[in-house]
């Protein structure tokens, strides 16, 4: 096994388990008295080492385990340092956020994740330059590092407003949802993208494909964000824009599941059974996530849809949970880059039964609250969800530590 891979990968599962287990100490908080928390400081400390801690490290890790297939084991030690840093920074905001909220500490340990993003980006980006070859996985990967500088706007923005508490609602909103725009429909889904498309290249007959979904996607996301602040006034010519950038992602995402659909042999042969379950469950998410943010281009429905705090969360989890962390999993099994044992399988699909069953709860929570009613026990329904996947979070690290024999060993 990969001693690299093996070692990070296994403090991005520990990772993924403190997340969950803030996600049930925020649904306890909800649905019993625990006067001794303060609530919205574990949620910014849960939201950031979430973005952080978990996704930000594993997708930096398996970035770098890409560039040592290409360029050996050198190029790996060149970046543990910036994987220390980014964890270091990662578990600053853990710890930060829950004592203070947004303080000094906080903010600053923010500030040193971004700039060791940037760092990141840079050395990631030359040693890209460095293999040569011009390929289509690489201009994923460089839109991913640009998203990811860019969001950061929206970062700096917001630590200035809570740290001079301005308070400006419809600006401090714009200000969130440009950083959660471009980590999560730029960072997380171009980076994801960007080691799909790494194994699916090979294959000359998609070429052709696979380059105009890469611009069809990219010169549709920076426009896309303002599909989250259509409640702002703009120019008629923006929301024209906006369609258009809608019509280019379904297009883009419609190319993307032909030839999906039309390469199962060929699928089978690069992804495990196990994986290519998982990252046909992301598919799913994915799609459903991409035809409610389409569906959103309706101001009525926008204002709708982000004026009740159910249905933000539930879109939240869908995009984070659902399609992006499941994809990490699915890539992870699909490749055996860590040893797949029946527990790992196992801890996979409870915590995306999990994922499945908080959807459900905040799709129900979401829908009644529309019609201002509301269902008796839902926040003891929504601890149950999470303690499940605190359960599965906790299966995929304890399987991890160790070397049991891959269920696809002969």
């Amino acid at each position: 096994m990969n001693k690299f891979l093996h070692k990070w990968l296994v403090i991005s599962f520990f990772n993924l388990l403190l997340v969950a287990g803030l996600g049930v100490l925020l649904r306890y908080k909800i649905a019993f008295s625990l006067p001794l928390i303060e609530q919205k400081h574990v949620l910014h400390s849960h939201s950031h080492f979430a973005f952080a801690g978990w996704i930000t490290q594993t997708l930096m890790v398996l970035l770098v385990h890409y560039l040592g297939l290409h360029k050996g084991e050198i190029v790996i030690k060149r970046y543990r340092w910036l994987l220390y840093a980014n964890m270091v920074t990662a578990y600053g905001m853990f710890i930060a956020f829950i004592i203070q909220g947004y303080g000094l500490f906080s903010i600053s340990f923010s500030t040193l994740s971004i700039f060791t993003s940037y760092l990141f980006a840079w050395n990631f980006w030359k040693d890209l330059n460095s293999i040569g070859k011009n390929k289509i996985s690489h201009y994923w990967f460089k839109a991913a590092l640009v998203f990811s500088i860019i969001s950061s706007i929206g970062a700096f923005g917001l630590a200035f407003m809570m740290a001079n508490k301005i308070i400006h609602q419809n600006w401090y909103l714009a200000t969130v949802y440009f950083f959660l725009h471009f980590q999560y429909n730029g960072w997380f889904f171009f980076a994801g993208m960007g080691l799909l498309v790494s194994r699916l290249e090979s294959i000359t007959a998609f070429l052709k494909k696979l380059r105009i979904i890469f611009w069809l996607f990219c010169l549709a996301c920076l426009p896309a964000y303002f599909l989250s602040a259509l409640w702002l006034p703009f120019p008629d010519i923006i929301y024209w824009i906006i369609i258009i950038a809608v019509i280019a992602q379904l297009a883009g995402w419609y190319l993307m599941t032909r030839i999906l659909l039309s390469s199962k042999n060929i699928l089978q042969t690069i992804f495990t059974k196990y994986g290519r379950i998982l990252l046909l469950l992301s598919a799913i998410a994915f799609t459903i996530k991409i035809i409610l943010q389409s569906g959103s281009i309706h101001p009525a429905l926008s204002q709708l849809s982000y004026g009740f705090r159910p249905i933000v969360i539930g879109y939240l989890h869908l995009v984070l949970l659902a399609v992006t962390t499941i994809f990490i999993l699915g890539f992870i099994v699909s490749l055996e880059l860590i040893n797949i044992s029946k527990a790992m399988i196992t801890g996979c699909f409870v915590f995306v039964a999990g994922i499945i069953i908080n959807e459900l709860l905040l799709m129900l929570q979401g829908v009644t609250a529309l019609s201002y009613n509301s269902i008796p026990n839902m926040n003891e329904y929504l601890l149950f969800a999470a303690i499940i996947l605190f359960a599965g979070a906790g299966i995929l690290f304890l399987s991890s530590c160790f070397k049991i024999k891959s269920v696809y060993s002969n």
